[in-house]
């Protein structure tokens, strides 16, 4: 029983040692292989027929030709490019409608003849061209006698706009985001109650602060894009005060 034993060992032994040496042999000559044709670029040039009998594996199990593989990661490809040219002809046109409606509302400011004149012109613009559900501009007061019609603006003591929205008038910087009851309400009146997220931009040289929301509270993000929001914030600095003057 012993010596059978032994033997069985030895034999499986030899095999499992065959078995190494094989598998040693493969890979030493699958690097080979892969040498030479690094090497020599142009061999299946030479040798198209060799192309159909490669097979490759695929995710499902079977198997595919080197050149079925390769004309199917090219149709990926030219997909892949193909939405990458609709997305950049998209936001083409994108840019294209917003420098549309960016030079409109411009032309509409520098018309304005009075604050309230200017005001009706970028709550119509963000509402109509750029689809903003909420919009509030408020002015902080005392403001200059003789300062003619406000339309739509809303007015503020300094002391009343540290109180509710303090820590953004700290910040700056143009604020997106879900804000406090307290803040919603001071911006957005009556609307406060509605609005779910907005962006908020304060002005500089203690004018006011422009706000516009949204009932979606995902819609104005803290990592959605401020730029142009900051400009139109940065035209009203320049354009109020001499719309204020009496």
């Amino acid at each position: 029983m012993t010596e059978h034993s032994d033997a069985t060992r030895a034999t499986e032994d030899v095999t499992t040692d065959g078995d190494m040496e094989s598998q040693r042999n493969k890979k030493l000559l699958a690097r080979q292989v892969a040498r030479y044709l690094i090497q020599n670029p142009d061999f299946f040039a030479d040798h198209l027929e060799l192309l159909e009998t490669i097979k490759l594996p695929r995710e499902n199990g079977k198997t595919v030709s080197l050149m079925t593989h390769q004309t199917n990661l090219l149709r990926e490809r030219n997909i892949e490019m193909r939405q990458r040219l609709d997305q950049l002809l998209h936001n083409a046109r994108d840019n294209d409608q917003l420098f549309l409606h960016s030079r409109r509302l411009m032309l509409a400011l520098l018309e304005a003849q009075n604050v309230g004149e200017a005001t009706d012109a970028l709550y119509k613009s963000f509402a109509d061209d750029f689809g903003v559900q909420f919009t509030s501009l408020t002015l902080f007061g005392p403001l200059p006698p003789g300062r003619g019609a406000l339309g739509q603006v809303r007015t503020s003591s300094r002391s009343a706009a540290e109180t509710a929205i303090g820590s953004i008038l700290r910040n700056g910087r143009t604020v997106c985001g879900v804000l406090r009851p307290a803040e919603k309400a001071y911006l957005f009146g009556d609307d406060g109650e509605k609005v779910g997220s907005a962006a908020v931009v304060p002005l500089a040289n203690q004018l006011g602060v422009l706000a516009v929301g949204a009932v979606d509270p995902q819609h104005y993000r803290s990592s959605l894009g401020t730029l142009f929001l900051s400009y139109i914030g940065e035209v009203l600095e320049r354009m109020l005060p001499r719309l204020l003057e009496p």
